[in-house]
């Protein structure tokens, strides 16, 4: 149960200034489906973006750092960067979210950028620097300014990604390191995952949507809880470095995000990391390297065996979102009119989809839509088992029995039925 002095937050999205993101995600709409959600706390997104930054300037009022609308709703100024150099002889993609204390933090920071490139062509702008020289100098403009990994393990763009990455924290950001103290762990891993390689310990694991739409389903699917006494962007912080208010994440099935196991989609071949190793890398259908996995990169790098909980850890709940859940059971897409027919009964004036989630009784569901309650159990106690993804397609439910037994019978792979999340939240 999230109390009055906890805050659900989602510090990582985008806004209708990012390519390949929906033209309605206006800060109106993220406010009204974050409420819609039970998410309290969001992040701007884009703040370098100019149209976007004016838009912050005429709408928000700030309050300790923090951003409100005039319905009160709180946000705090957030971007994500890509950043795209050499290094080691090899080409690095790395996205860097960021979180400022004030507008004028945030044009220090846009004159910065504007000596590298430009960013007026897209809310998630593209720089030739090195992570090392971009969190120092962003260090020298505030040392208030907050840098962490986005989506630390998705191959493409990422600290530890198969297909641009680093063996180590150290490696990519040398003596920056130190003024690193949060990771994202992204939708293809969780922090059982993270906990299997030691050198990831001293981090905070932060858990945000990186939604690009603008329905609720993709919206806070992942989020972080802080518990703190008031909000004010100083205590954020310390909750983000020092673990003071950091209560914990709500996760979504590892298995359920686009890069879990190893693939290629176009072949329609998939593999898990054991059998991916048999094959050398190559997809034996086209005989290309095969986009390797987040599961697969975790086994890379892991000094520990699976299962092993460190002190440090932090408890997380995972969760399945409520319209996908609902979809799955109907046997209809996400964003069709019967899904959303339920959903709009289930989620009503007083009730978020988070309380939906974690808090109505199975016959409470149970009238609303029949079996519907069992479903829900099970999704609470992180129970629901799902199909991996691989190379951009999201994983498969068992709700989903169809296509669930169609991707789990496929003679390549079998599903492996390993229990992820810890029922730690109410």
């Amino acid at each position: 149960m999230i109390s009055k002095m906890e805050y659900i937050a989602d510090l990582h999205l985008h806004s209708k200034h990012s390519q390949a993101c929906s033209r309605d995600l206006t800060l109106k709409n993220l406010e009204k489906w974050a409420r819609v959600k039970g998410v309290n706390l969001l992040g701007t997104a884009d703040f370098t973006h100019p149209e976007w930054f004016s838009e912050l300037k005429r709408s928000l009022v700030e309050n300790d750092g923090i951003y409100e609308t005039i319905s009160g709703f709180k946000f705090v100024l957030s971007s994500e960067i890509s950043l795209v150099y050499s290094q080691g002889g090899k080409g690095r993609r790395n996205h860097l979210c960021l979180l400022a204390p004030s507008l004028e933090i945030v044009s220090q920071i846009t004159d910065y950028l504007l000596k590298h490139g430009r960013v007026d062509y897209d809310g998630r702008p593209i720089f030739k620097i090195p992570c090392p020289d971009f969190v120092y100098e962003l260090k020298k403009i505030s040392k208030d300014i907050e840098v962490f990994p986005a989506h630390i393990w998705t191959p493409w763009f990422s600290t530890f990604g198969s297909k641009s990455g680093f063996d180590s924290m150290k490696e990519c950001f040398k003596d920056q390191e130190r003024n690193i103290f949060a990771i994202e762990t992204g939708l293809s891993s969780d922090p059982p995952m993270n906990w299997r390689l030691s050198q990831l310990d001293r981090y905070t694991q932060l858990s945000n949507s990186d939604s690009h739409s603008y329905w609720p389903w993709r919206l806070g699917r992942e989020a972080t809880i802080f518990d703190l006494k008031r909000l004010t962007y100083k205590n954020l912080i310390k909750a983000i470095r020092e673990k003071d208010g950091y209560k914990g994440t709500i996760e979504v099935d590892p298995n359920y995000g686009k890069y879990h196991i190893d693939g290629h989609r176009k072949c329609n071949f998939c593999s898990f990391p054991s059998q991916t190793k048999k094959l050398r890398g190559i997809c034996p259908v086209c005989k290309k390297p095969l986009v390797l996995g987040v599961l697969g990169r975790v086994e890379e790098l892991a000094d520990r065996a699976e299962g092993y909980v460190p002190k440090s850890a932090a408890p997380f709940k995972t969760l399945l979102p409520l319209s996908d859940i609902i979809a799955d059971m109907l046997g209809k897409a996400v964003n069709t009119k019967s899904v959303w027919s339920v959903y709009n009964k289930l989620v009503t004036e007083g009730r978020s989809e988070f309380d939906v989630l974690l808090k109505s009784s199975k016959d409470e569901i149970d009238k609303i839509e029949d079996g519907l309650g069992d479903i829900m159990i099970k999704n609470r106690l992180g129970q629901i088992k799902v199909f991996p993804g691989y190379d951009g397609d999201y994983g498969v439910s068992e709700i989903n029995e169809a296509k669930y037994k169609e991707m789990k019978n496929r003679p390549e792979v079998k599903i492996s039925n390993v229990q992820t999340g810890l029922d730690n939240f109410g």
